[in-house]
């Protein structure tokens, strides 16, 4: 794993924020790989409990969505829980869950946002710039933006717009279930990141990338084949 983009963690918030601005700019909206060549997907998740911060990388094969492997890092959470900043709480372990993988996945989908963020640079994003890999940000609830009701049928979405801008969508997974809020990350453009999440989604709401993840994030083992 190599960094494109290094920077310090222990900043303050208003610094925090300073530094987002500079990052959403280097954030490339388009797809950089052929969507066909794509063989690797890995899921990320960190969980917190009582300031320890744990994170989970499980890499999956796309054609079986199932995993080849996976990787978890523990640090202290040291950065104030504060809404739109929690990438410096979350970023550091996640960059050491990173680089314990043996296998280095095609693309990472994170159980995060990407640019649907009030500075347009949550976890997916942040993540993406700085490693300059393709990055979706694939989350549970809305952070910022507006949108209408997505049909009922797995598939449909209807766009996450805040001022007039597009910064995600609003994609129903599975009939007669919330919603998840896909967004650009790095690399990869809006569409081929929804085809990208439903291509994970095994008849869950939630991606196989993140359903993976998130068991490993809470303590969980995975054995692999």
């Amino acid at each position: 794993m190599n960094l494109s983009i290094s920077h310090r963690w222990d900043l303050s918030p208003a610094e925090a924020k300073d530094l987002q601005l500079q990052l959403a700019e280097k954030v490339i909206p388009k797809t950089a790989i052929d969507p066909a060549a794509v063989q690797t997907v890995a899921g990320v998740d960190v969980s917190i409990r009582k300031s320890m911060a744990r994170a989970a990388v499980v890499v999956l094969k796309l054609e079986d969505l199932k995993p080849v492997d996976w990787a978890v890092s523990e640090a202290p959470a040291t950065f104030p829980y504060i809404p739109g900043l929690l990438t410096f709480r979350e970023g550091p372990v996640v960059l050491g869950a990173l680089e314990k993988l043996s296998i280095w996945p095609d693309i990472l989908i994170f159980d995060g946002q990407g640019i649907a963020h009030p500075q347009r640079i949550g976890l997916a994003a942040h993540m993406g710039v700085i490693l300059d890999h393709p990055s979706i940000g694939c989350a549970k609830s809305r952070l910022t933006g507006e949108h209408a009701d997505p049909g009922d049928d797995v598939g449909s979405w209807e766009p996450l717009t805040d001022r007039g801008e597009i910064i995600g969508a609003v994609v129903r997974s599975r009939a007669g279930v919330k919603p998840l809020y896909v967004s650009i990350g790095h690399r990869v453009d809006l569409p081929g990141s929804i085809d990208l999440v439903l291509q994970c989604t095994r008849g869950y709401r939630l991606p196989e990338t993140t359903r993976y993840a998130h068991r490993v994030a809470g303590g969980k083992e995975l054995h692999l084949e």
